[in-house]
């Protein structure tokens, strides 16, 4: 399970405390795993919270007024850029895509699948790293992606999130 620095805590906290129920949760679903959305389709009839996955591809979800699904044109970045263009301040975004969590720049949150909050802080990091991945495998020294979501990932996230919504329930 990752740790938060007191002073990223603090920031969740305020957040949260600005936030109302009216929180929504944003995911870009493209590459979301499947047993993730299941724990979100999970939270969204638990919390009520509304629940929009955005993607270039159309997919499934369970039939309820909690969760929707909104399909964007292919190209790079669509989904990213229309999660941003609709993300309000105390929004929850779930992504693993570092840029997209630059969204914490307009007040919400997010968090990636292994449940790993991002914040101001560790995304400036996060982003440097992944910059110096790209080059070493455009240099062909590392080849592959990310490793396989496992149990204890998955675990993380439905932590990390349900401390999130129960802090938000609690706030409102």
């Amino acid at each position: 399970m990752y740790k938060l620095s007191q002073a990223a805590a603090m920031d969740v906290e305020n957040i949260l405390k600005r936030s109302s129920i009216a929180m929504k949760i944003w995911v870009d679903a493209d590459a979301c795993p499947v047993v993730i959305k299941d724990i979100l389709f999970r939270a969204a009839e638990r919390t009520g919270i509304p629940l929009t996955l955005v993607a270039n591809q159309p997919m499934r979800i369970p039939a309820s007024p909690r969760i929707r699904f909104l399909q964007v044109a292919s190209g790079f970045d669509v989904a990213d850029n229309e999660i941003v263009k609709q993300l309000a301040a105390g929004d929850l975004v779930i992504t693993g895509d570092i840029p997209l969590a630059a969204a914490i720049e307009k007040g919400g949150l997010a968090l990636n699948p292994r449940g790993e909050l991002y914040t101001t802080d560790t995304n400036r990091d996060r982003l440097t790293m992944r910059d110096f991945m790209d080059t070493l495998r455009g240099s062909g020294m590392i080849t592959g992606g990310p490793k396989a979501l496992k149990q204890g990932d998955r675990h993380a996230f439905a932590s990390q999130l349900d401390k999130i919504l129960t802090r938000l329930v609690g706030n409102s």
